[in-house]
């Protein structure tokens, strides 16, 4: 069997331009227009190319962007003073602040000062639990891109056995909650599973999130399976590969996503979607709800 791509790159413009055709139509309506602003403390390069990447995303939609480029060595008390100041901002919808954060900042406490309903990234303790009880605000972008893509592809979640590996609270808990929620059985497992092939091999769908390039092999995988691959990792050759041993997989998958271009652009895809969502819900019925 050779496994047909997940196109996350053709599904995320799908989703771009439903999401540029309702930024008009709020406009239209209310006169807002929904605002993200992002914060990046330090200069870490990667952490850069990704903002650059949500901000060219939010101007083709037409989202405000605004940039808040901090200093590596900001104290932790002054990185809270500008989240305080957005979360007042009646202006600003939506917060964003790029991780990893610099050692010295408690990246929790962080994430905690957002408030609910401007976290679209869905790291606030109450868009997380609403997560376990079925009612976030907000749920992360990279697990909600992950469903929208298992939809929009067609492929049927309800009593299929779906294995995670990683358990991380950005990809992997919330991607086995959302799962949970469309009647799959779910097994979390990550890089100290025993065994790790034995429930790998279990999976119809299999997400890997692990953060380990080549994690897993195409002898873990079972014939048919569908195989999403969250991993982004820069080998020492400059190249971009994923937790998946991608030429293994592919011949025994149904389908699989590639690195890059499979979940990164849903991801964006989906923050677009939450910082829409944001702006209408302060704006309720005048948006149409």
């Amino acid at each position: 069997m050779s496994a047909r791509i997940l196109d996350g790159k053709s599904i995320a413009a799908e989703i771009r331009q439903e999401v540029r055709l309702e930024v008009e139509a709020m406009a239209a309506q209310t006169g807002a227009v929904p605002c993200l602003a992002t914060i990046l403390v330090g200069n870490d390069p990667a952490s850069a190319t990704y903002v650059q990447n949500k901000a060219r995303a939010c101007k083709e939609v037409g989202i405000t962007s605004v940039r808040i480029e901090l200093p590596a060595d900001l104290s932790e008390m002054s990185l809270l003073h500008e989240i305080n100041r957005l979360n007042s901002d009646p202006v600003v919808h939506a917060i964003l602040v790029q991780l990893p954060l610099p050692p010295h900042i408690n990246e929790r406490r962080i994430l905690e000062a957002i408030l609910p309903e401007k976290d679209v990234d869905g790291f606030h303790p109450s868009n997380l639990g609403g997560l376990l009880v079925g009612s976030p605000l907000f749920v992360a972008s990279t697990p909600l891109g992950i469903l929208e893509l298992l939809d929009r592809s067609n492929i049927v979640i309800e009593g299929k056995h779906a294995v995670i590996v990683g358990w991380s609270v950005v990809v992997g808990k919330p991607t086995a909650f959302l799962l949970l929620q469309h009647h799959a059985t779910v097994t979390i497992c990550h890089i100290k599973t025993r065994d790790l092939a034995f429930h790998t091999r279990q999976a119809d769908i299999l997400v890997v999130a692990a953060g380990k390039p080549g994690l897993v092999t195409g002898s873990m995988v079972k014939e048919g399976a569908v195989v999403i691959d969250v991993g982004v990792n820069r080998l020492s050759d400059g190249r971009v590969v994923g937790d998946v041993e991608f030429p293994e997989v592919a011949e025994k998958a149904s389908l699989i996503t590639p690195v890059p271009g499979g979940v990164g652009p849903m991801t964006i895809a989906m923050l677009l979607k939450n910082t829409v969502d944001a702006c209408r819900r302060k704006w309720g019925e005048r948006c149409g709800r």
